[in-house]
């Protein structure tokens, strides 16, 4: 039997790459939802802003909302309104009466991007086991940026940012773009 291999990037996929990489520093927008924390106990933010800027992108918006509609629904409109492409919305994805941010984005979203979900799921089990199904984490996007919901653990904060999209990022914004 013969080894098998990943499929060969086409052309098209390593043009779409290096399109990307031109695109420069994304301007991101950090957002905390929890009924919980103050801007002194959040930690969870801090790690997403310090991990977005070592990634070379800019943090332009952050917030600390609680977990009310109209709250997230504005501070994402604004993180938007004031330029950022890629919109990092962070807690208030469980299954918590005051759950609500999947609830309110979702309903935003133009375009789900399913495999996000399903990625962060399949990352967590192996740090958390079976409880990682209990993440609804979704990304999807809306008015040409990338909005996405994770998790408010600082460890859920890393797993997405480091192992997912600030290395994909530039590529994420180039495919939301069009």
């Amino acid at each position: 039997m013969g080894q098998e291999h990943a499929p060969a990037a086409s052309e098209s996929t390593r043009e779409h790459r290096h399109e990307a990489e031109r695109i420069g520093a994304v301007p991101c927008a950090v957002i905390v939802v929890s009924d919980s924390r103050s801007e002194k106990t959040d930690r969870s933010g801090r790690t997403a802003a310090r991990l977005i800027r070592e990634g070379g992108h800019e943090v332009v918006h952050e917030a600390l909302v609680r977990n009310e509609a109209a709250q997230i629904r504005a501070e994402i409109e604004a993180a938007i309104d004031a330029g950022c492409r890629f919109v990092f919305c962070t807690g208030g994805t469980g299954l918590g009466d005051r759950d609500i941010t999947v609830d309110t984005v979702t309903p935003l979203l133009a375009k789900v991007l399913d495999g996000y979900g399903e990625w962060f799921r399949r990352a967590s089990w192996d740090q958390i086991g079976a409880a990682s199904i209990l993440s609804r984490a979704v990304a999807g996007k809306y008015r040409r940026a990338l909005v996405v919901c994770s998790p408010g653990s600082t460890a859920a904060v890393e797993l997405a940012l480091r192992g997912l999209l600030v290395p994909e990022l530039r590529h994420f914004v180039r495919e939301v773009s069009r």
